[in-house]
């Protein structure tokens, strides 16, 4: 078996050189009502956005505010495994507001090297007292300290980190459920990558996203050139980085308050996209006066990057069937001058306005989303295999009616964002064999994305060999 990474390999145990946010119980009170709306079912990134909205807080506050929210829900797994071992009813019988109280302390004890240990104690308890749990502070208090005192009596003697053995052990884990619970994901999901990649392959997999996820960016080449943009983001203490294989992409250290401010956004010099994204359109590789349609557009990043590669000549269709969503396009297209995209609502299976018209289509899928885990905190924890079986069936159908819209010799791009091959090679496979006028169209090895080929012809990107969101794309030419 291989020896895992620590949980956090730069905590330290002693706190002497630590220093604690400013208003850390705002922040951790805000923590704790997003919490409590996930654990009722909402989505991740609904419940900070509107907590976001009701208060604000200042940007050291605000990264504590997402980091223990989202490290919370996707570290799931592993706190509630602490909390079977530390207390003796499990979490699944403790009560709910009990349960998301003890994730945000054992998470600042586990995973935030820059929260000494005495203050997430201490915060915690805090927030029991004043969230009608009084009662329970001194049993939040006890399971905590417990959990600290364990942690420091199996340190190591030489630089003072966890022992991981000892947290293993700690987490009751055994062959089967150990990734599943060190890693914080569901077995069933440990257990395809496994057979994927293999054991090795798979832990640094896991480790990779459970990452906070990179800010990448793609400049649109309307005025401001990339070494000018770097300058004015360097000169904002933002650390800024080229990504391989996107020449217009850059990525971001960080962002310092809201994004819309930093230089170069509202007068639409760039947009912010992952760079797994930014390789989809190089590979449909659009060409000015074609008609092009992106058929699940929606909210419409690689939409505009089609126009974009086309010098806003010709014509781009951006499809979705779901209405509120195409005002996302609309307003990218507003703020980056884009005229050639025609927005239109419908779903590809049904709509037949544009059979055999199109020189070029772009179908990224509807999926599960297994390659972007790190950016959507809880994405592992709403997916099933059944869910993955569903989408298979649905890409099939999206692709084989998006396959009508286009023109003898044109070309269609089948693109989504996970990494279980139900859903992309099987998916191709299946499509190729009950239509056999189309083939895969091979990448020219002078291609900047050649080195990413597959033997098969097909595009996977993998988290943890590139640094990127998980992303499979194939480039299919009609005969």
């Amino acid at each position: 078996m291989t020896q895992a990474p620590s949980l956090n390999s730069s905590k330290q145990r002693s706190s002497s050189n630590k220093s604690e946010p400013t208003s850390p119980v705002s922040a951790r009170q805000l923590a704790l009502n997003a919490l409590r709306q996930v654990h009722q079912g909402a989505y991740a990134d609904v419940a900070i956005d509107r907590s976001l909205k009701s208060q604000k807080l200042d940007d050291r506050d605000r990264r504590l505010f997402t980091e223990i929210v989202y490290g919370a829900v996707r570290r799931q797994r592993t706190l509630d495994a602490a909390i079977d071992a530390l207390a003796t009813k499990p979490a699944n019988q403790q009560p709910p507001n009990l349960r998301v109280l003890l994730h945000i302390g054992l998470y600042q004890i586990l995973f935030l090297d820059h929260i000494p240990s005495s203050a997430a104690v201490d915060t915690t308890v805090d927030l029991a007292k004043k969230n009608g749990l009084t009662g329970l502070a001194g049993f939040v208090n006890g399971l905590l300290r417990k959990l600290v005192r364990t942690l420091e009596e199996d340190a190591t003697e030489t630089d003072g980190e966890f022992n991981v053995s000892a947290i293993e052990k700690l987490l009751k884990t055994n062959d089967k459920n150990r990734l599943g619970i060190y890693y914080s994901y569901p077995d069933w999901m440990t257990a395809q990558w496994v057979k994927q990649f293999g054991q090795d392959e798979t832990e640094a997999l896991c480790e990779w996203m459970n990452n906070p996820p990179h800010l990448d960016i793609r400049l649109t080449g309307r005025t401001m050139q990339k070494k000018e943009l770097q300058k004015a983001l360097e000169a904002l203490d933002i650390v800024v980085t080229d990504i391989p294989y996107a020449p217009m992409g850059l990525r971001l250290s960080h962002s310092p308050g809201g994004i819309q401010e930093l230089p170069g956004f509202k007068s639409g010099d760039w947009i912010v996209q992952d760079a797994s994204a930014q390789l989809v359109g190089q590979l449909v590789d659009p060409q000015p006066g074609e008609t092009v349609a992106d058929v699940c557009a929606a909210p419409g990043g690689k939409t505009v990057h089609l126009a974009e590669l086309m010098q806003d000549k010709g014509c781009v269709i951006a499809l979705d069937k779901t209405a509120s969503r195409l005002r996302k396009i609309n307003q990218n297209c507003d703020r980056l001058g884009l005229t050639s995209v025609q927005v239109k609502e419908g779903d590809v299976r049904l709509v037949k306005d544009w059979v055999n018209l199109c020189d070029r289509i772009l179908v990224d899928a509807p999926c599960s989303g297994l390659g972007t885990l790190h950016r959507h905190a809880d994405a592992r924890w709403r997916q099933t295999p059944e869910t993955v079986t569903q989408l298979a069936e649905l890409q099939l159908e999206i692709l084989t009616a998006a396959s009508t819209w286009v023109k003898p010799h044109g070309k269609l791009v089948y693109s989504t964002c996970t990494i279980h091959p139900l859903e992309n090679e099987e998916v191709i496979k299946n499509f190729l064999a009950q239509n056999p006028t189309w083939q895969i169209d091979p990448l020219d090895p002078a291609s900047p994305l050649a080195d990413l080929a597959t033997p098969d012809g097909w595009i996977q990107v993998l988290p943890h060999h590139h640094d990127m969101d998980g992303f499979f794309m194939v480039r299919l030419k009609k005969g």
